[in-house]
């Protein structure tokens, strides 16, 4: 049975990823290597850890020991990279986190790949990062895949940076490698510090929406769930060396987006029209706050045959849902109490 090996499975993008690929390839065994920081949560795979082709390694990129012994334990084939720190904010204040886990890691996990795998070409290295290497765009125009990098913040330096060496270890010793670069993803269990998750939960208890700026920086967003099956199609049918865009094809500034939610839980939870916006409050702009994101995603849908499956409205509108139905989740989050949940499953 082959063995990939998926970092940062336990995270909002990541454990999309490891519930479509083991639900989808039961003949592949699939290990969750997971270092279960603050936005590591197990509970959101509760319905595939009893699977047959599904494992959990808890264990750190940064830590060479760590990964010797998950690839000498399982006997790995194959990496999904997706274990990183990637709150523009948490980077502001301390870039050095990002520079450990996001370089120093992603360095330490194919120096690992190498001395475990002989022939470098018949393995996989697939590397996930952001649209945020490519830096700011202007009014017109699209991120495409040989756009420039020119990262604003320690977040989006660390990832170029990192995205650099895995071409780098490509070029130099063989390693057959994917990257993809995303915009900006959303959808369920997704942890509150992000912008929509942060909206829905401060609507909800009455708080300020706050809006960095005047509110018009643009974004392009990204269905977590399309994410995730354009991981899968990139990891399965993508070419050897070869970096892919995914796109949600839609722009919002953040205002319009806040805007459009708060109609959406105002019509979910019976209040007046034009209630929850009066929460929103304008506050500083976050230093490096690039001005507008899009992606350019043609050369995904060309070689690949993929396209979002449903429209940022449909997408908003399910998340809203989910978010609605799941309070407890929320709470638990917020509260830190999904933490227990690791001592409590494998501890026990």
């Amino acid at each position: 049975m082959k063995t990939i090996l998926i970092t940062g499975g336990a995270g909002f993008i990541g454990s999309h990823v490891v519930r479509r690929m083991v639900n989808r390839y039961p003949e592949t065994h699939f290990v969750n290597f997971d270092k279960l920081t603050y936005a590591g949560n197990l509970e959101t795979l509760a319905d595939v850890e009893s699977k047959a082709n599904y494992s959990f390694f808890k264990g750190d990129i940064c830590s060479e020991a760590d990964l010797k012994e998950v690839f000498s334990k399982f006997d790995i084939s194959d990496v999904i990279h997706l274990a990183a720190e990637s709150h523009v904010d948490r980077s502001i204040s301390g870039p050095m986190d990002f520079v450990l886990a996001n370089v120093v890691g992603t360095v330490n996990l194919m120096n690992v790949c190498r001395a475990n795998w002989s022939d470098l070409s018949k393995h996989i290295f697939y590397q996930i990062s952001t649209d945020e290497v490519y830096g700011s765009l202007g009014v017109e125009g699209l991120f495409e895949e040989t756009t420039s990098y020119d990262p604003r913040s320690p977040y989006s330096a660390s990832k170029a940076s990192s995205d650099h060496f895995v071409r780098a270890y490509h070029h130099t010793y063989g390693l057959n490698i994917r990257i993809s670069n995303c915009s900006n993803n959303y959808g369920s269990h997704q942890f509150p510090e992000k912008l929509i998750p942060l909206m829905i939960h401060n609507a909800v208890e009455g708080k300020d929406l706050p809006i960095y700026g005047d509110g018009l920086n643009i974004r392009d967003w990204l269905w977590v769930e399309d994410h995730a099956s354009a991981i899968d199609l990139i990891f399965h049918e993508g070419r050897d060396g070869e970096t892919y865009n995914i796109g949600g094809l839609n722009e919002w500034t953040n205002l319009d987006l806040i805007k459009r939610l708060s109609e959406i839980i105002d019509q979910r939870l019976g209040r007046e029209k034009g209630e929850t916006i009066k929460q929103i409050k304008f506050i500083k702009d976050r230093a490096g706050h690039d001005r507008r994101y899009a992606i350019d995603a043609s050369k995904l849908e060309q070689e690949l045959k993929w396209k979002p499956s449903i429209t940022f409205e449909e997408g908003l509108e399910k998340t809203v849902d989910w978010y609605l139905d799941n309070q407890d989740w929320v709470k638990n989050v917020i509260s830190g109490e999904y933490q227990t949940y690791y001592e409590k499953q494998y501890n026990s």
